[in-house]
């Protein structure tokens, strides 16, 4: 029987950090944290990516505390990896090949936590036993939502080789995309050639069920004079099931998921996180058939009535 935690009053949760994950050929090993409740069984995994941000450690197992916290009290495994691309490890690897955004291998981090599931269940303390490995959705924050996007199925053209890449992770039953970027064709030419993989993605091949959230007011100009609506490409580029969330007056922190007083984050704004954490738990949870009225009243909760923060439509 699952035990899914209620939200309606404080859950006790545990951090433990680092499971340290050796891996054949990768520089240095794989590192996790890993939140989720003290109690409860069946529970289901979200594999978190992180974001390539300014602040050294928010970029790494150690940031998004605020949304991996919430997801933990909503009675989600939350598991953190500390990808390539960290600020935490360029010193060391800033010459290494696929610097500095390692796209192929932050995707491949997370197939090899799922490899290791049963690893990372008997390491952590109290939570051997009491995971769903059925039960597995990805989510990721700006670069963490374009690695998110690859293994949920879409695709793109490998700078290197020139050929067409997918590594779509079947395992992963659903995703959370948040604030990731659009598509590449609107992309400024300098930042096409920066980043070329950004460039090519094709959302087309995207299938698995998602919910993407976007901020109105995240208007990425460094990369694009599309406008905030390019971070809802993932939505309105891909194949259904998706589910499109637009939070009124967000900016591209979303209130401050990446970690609490970041300086980075320019709409700090704790009750839009609190909201972001509990739709988001909301979605999974239907999905996952864990409560099948979790989604619609949290929507009527937030998404209705002068109170809105956003608003939301499906495919």
């Amino acid at each position: 029987m699952n035990a899914l935690a209620s939200t309606d009053g404080p859950t006790p949760v545990l951090s433990y950090s680092p499971v340290v994950l050796p891996v054949a050929g990768r520089p240095v090993d794989l590192q996790v944290r890993v939140t989720a409740p003290v109690t409860g069984t069946d529970l289901p995994v979200i594999l978190l990516s992180h974001g390539h941000g300014n602040s050294n450690h928010l970029s790494s197992l150690d940031g998004y505390a605020p949304i991996a916290q919430l997801w933990a009290r909503a009675g989600f495994v939350v598991i953190q990896p500390t990808h390539l691309s960290s600020k935490t490890l360029a010193h060391r690897l800033e010459d290494a090949p696929g610097a500095p955004l390692f796209w192929r291998s932050r995707a491949e981090d997370m197939t090899h936590i799922l490899d290791r599931l049963d690893v990372i269940e008997e390491t952590v303390p109290q939570l051997a036993g009491r995971v769903d490995h059925d039960m597995i959705a990805v989510a990721g924050h700006s670069l963490g939502g374009f690695t998110a996007n690859l293994l949920l199925g879409a695709q793109v053209t490998d700078p290197v080789s020139g050929e067409r890449t997918s590594v779509l992770e079947p395992r992963i039953k659903a995703g959370v995309v948040l604030a990731a970027p659009g598509r590449g064709e609107v992309m400024h030419a300098s930042m096409a050639e920066l980043i070329p993989v950004f460039a090519t993605i094709d959302f087309s091949t995207m299938e698995t069920p998602a919910l993407i959230v976007a901020g109105d007011k995240d208007d990425s100009r460094h990369f694009t004079d599309a406008g905030p609506e390019w971070h809802a490409d993932p939505y309105t580029l891909a194949p259904g099931p998706k589910t499109l969330l637009t939070l009124f007056d967000a900016e591209h922190g979303l209130g401050g998921i990446a970690g609490y007083d970041a300086d980075e984050t320019t709409d700090e704004n704790p009750e839009r996180v609190a909201a972001v954490g509990r739709l988001t738990a909301a979605y999974l949870s239907t999905h996952f058939r864990l409560d099948d009225h979790a989604w619609q009243t949290a929507c009527e909760d937030l998404l209705t009535g002068s109170g809105a923060v956003g608003r939301v439509e499906s495919k």
